[in-house]
């Protein structure tokens, strides 16, 4: 069986909470974005962003993100969310994410964010750092 989170550097084990169904009776499309957040904070610990912003004064704000729902969720479950950089421009990446049931491996979700780098002290856009492209490369081996 071929694992569809092969090419995810960052895979992230997410229970699926009671209270994340909706009066459907399965898990609620907000949700999905939390999911997909837990694997972008993950990935940012990977790559040593945090310490980096404190360093550089350049953070990441979310100018956009979406989700594709293949599979309804339900409780009792756990999914696998992975998370990878896609693209990295000027000023900006595009994170993709899949969620993908544990049992199964079959792909609930596909996602993907665009990240702007943002100096916080001048409060506006900034180059992607160049340090952070290295640490990127470093932990994908290359971007798609």
């Amino acid at each position: 069986m071929n694992d569809p989170l092969t090419a995810f550097p960052v895979v992230v084990r997410q229970p699926i909470g009671w209270g994340d169904m909706d009066a459907q009776g399965h898990v609620n499309n907000v949700v999905y974005y939390r999911y997909m957040e837990n694997a972008r904070i993950a990935y940012y610990q990977r790559i040593g962003k945090y310490g980096l912003q404190d360093d550089t004064g350049v953070t990441f704000v979310l100018a956009a993100n979406a989700c594709r729902y293949r599979i309804p969720l339900t409780y009792p479950g756990t999914v696998l969310v992975g998370a990878r950089v896609s693209e990295i421009g000027a000023d900006r990446a595009t994170m993709r994410y899949l969620i993908v049931t544990e049992s199964g491996r079959r792909v609930a979700a596909e996602g993907d964010a665009v990240l702007v780098a943002f100096d916080v002290e001048r409060q506006k856009k900034a180059p992607f750092p160049a340090a952070l492209r290295e640490r990127i490369l470093r932990l994908q081996g290359s971007i798609d």
